[in-house]
């Protein structure tokens, strides 16, 4: 059956989500949120989107954007395969990082907008990660609360704090204000990350999944055995394939490889 064509945004601007494949991680270290920012502001320079707002979670991102000179689907598209073969190289895995095309929802109106990125801003705190949106570095919070954020020709944050005074400082502080409040906003929202277990929370829920198998005889187990485990610990709500492999005592790549 054919996909269903993307419906154009009569604005412009989108609110997009990638994914992992499979909920596996797609951000493992610092250098890897750096790398993925600095291919959307190389894309920005040649296609002049607009970037309103991100928030880089571990196994997806959000990403609140306006057109360009091209389809909002071709610059996705030139970012993610730039960033798959960064991955690839790095990690020396081969295959899909993403699942299936992206996601993404229209931004009509100047209300909707203000929505979309105090959504994107709280992502990390409703996933119980950090207390605060200002506590979670890979967001552009920090550009709109006037500190620095990488990178830093990143963000396009003019128009919405024009929408809360023409005078700098008041526009900071009034956009504070909405971007902290409590809310139940749900945009685009499958759930695909929730608050991370300590390493004790997620044992107990690997234990769990094992059944008779013991923690430490996973890595001894039949390489096919292995992997069918990996698979579905990759699963888990919470559990990091990182912290999945630390309890499990085997290389990180063998689950990311799963």
């Amino acid at each position: 059956m054919p996909r269903k064509a993307r419906e154009k945004s009569k604005s412009g601007t989108y609110h997009i989500m990638l994914r992992g494949a499979n909920r596996q991680e797609i951000y493992h270290d610092d250098v890897d949120c750096m790398k993925f920012l600095e291919i959307v502001e190389k894309y920005k320079a040649t296609t002049e989107i607009k970037v309103y707002a991100w928030c880089l979670m571990n196994n997806h991102v959000h990403l609140l954007l306006k057109e360009g000179n091209e389809e909002i689907s071709t610059t996705m598209k030139r970012i993610g395969v730039s960033y798959v073969v960064y991955y690839n190289n790095k990690y020396a895995t081969t295959g899909h990082l993403f699942q299936d095309r992206f996601r993404s929802e229209n931004v009509e109106t100047s209300r909707y907008l203000l929505t979309v990125t105090r959504y994107i801003h709280q992502n990390p705190v409703k996933a119980g990660i950090v207390n605060q949106v200002d506590g979670w570095r890979w967001s552009s919070c920090l550009g709109y609360y006037g500190n620095y954020c990488f990178p830093k020709n990143l963000l396009d944050k003019e128009l919405v704090l024009g929408m809360f005074s023409t005078e700098q400082a008041s526009a900071v502080e009034k956009f504070k204000l909405y971007n902290e409040t409590k809310n139940d906003d749900d945009c685009l929202d499958e759930h695909v990350m929730r608050r991370r277990k300590t390493d004790e929370e997620a044992r107990i829920v690997i234990k769990q999944l094992l059944g008779t198998t013991k923690i430490q005889h996973v890595k001894s187990l039949p390489k096919e055995k292995r992997t069918e485990v990996f698979q579905k610990i990759k699963e888990l709500d919470g559990v990091s394939q990182r912290q999945a492999a630390r309890i499990l005592g085997v290389s990180v790549n063998l689950i990311f490889k799963a």
